[in-house]
Order: structure tokens, then sequence, then C-alpha cells
């Protein structure tokens, strides 16, 4: 931006970069979710900046299951500075399974939540990047 920091929406589209990676790394990848005629839309984003991040600097990112109920899931993003492992910011995504048959909200197989661990506690995370 004007400022020399990273813009917000470098923010969202890092974290469906990272979204989708980690939920092709469990086995669900875009072909599957075609298969199965299902995908996410995303019911709300929000996102803590806490220090900015610069244009040119490695910025690290790293994302979990928090939560995962009937038909949606709450994803967490973490945000730092490995130089010096600030945490830049925290983000989070609800998220919504569909059934694209039908375009309206459906209940997330089992097959989905056992292919994730939910991780509940922030505080897990922020000292296995600290370590």
């Amino acid at each position: 931006d004007v400022n020399g920091h990273v813009n917000n929406l470098e923010y969202l589209r890092w974290m469906q970069e990272v979204a989708t990676a980690h939920s092709s790394a469990h086995g669900w990848t875009m072909e599957r979710y075609h298969e199965t005629q299902t995908s996410w839309v995303v019911r709300s984003h929000h996102i803590d900046y806490l220090r900015p991040a610069f244009a040119g600097e490695t910025i690290s990112l790293l994302t979990w299951i928090a939560d995962i109920q009937d038909i949606a899931s709450t994803r967490k993003y973490l945000f730092w500075r490995p130089a010096n492992n600030q945490v830049l910011a925290k983000a989070e995504t609800l998220w919504v399974f569909v059934n694209g048959a039908t375009g309206r909200p459906g209940r997330i197989p089992d097959e989905f939540k056992t292919a994730f661990e939910v991780v509940g506690e922030d505080e897990d995370v922020l000292q296995a990047v600290r370590a």
C-alpha cells in the first residue's frame, strides 16, 4: 500500500491459498470436492492486524481447524515474521459446508471430520511457532 505495508487484501488471498493447501494435504483436494459435489463458502472473516508486514519481507503463515460443527467449521490463521518471531496478525474464517447439488448448507461428512485434527487453543500454536 502507500505506506509500504502489505495490503490487507493480500492477507485474505494468503488465507484462501493456505486453506486450500491444508485441505489438499489432508486428502480433500479440489478434485475431491468436485467429485463429491461439495464445497465451502465463507460466512465471515475476522483479522486482527497486530504489526505491519512490509513489502519484500518473508512472512510465514500457519492454519489449523479450531472447530468443526454439523455444517460449519472455524479455521484459524497465524501470520508471523520468522526473522524475529513477531506475530503480525491473527485471523479466523467461519466456513460453511455446501451441497453443490442444492447450493444449500450440508452436513460435514465424518470422513472430513476425521481427516483433520482440531486444535482448539491458540496458545499451543503460538508456543510451537516460537519453539
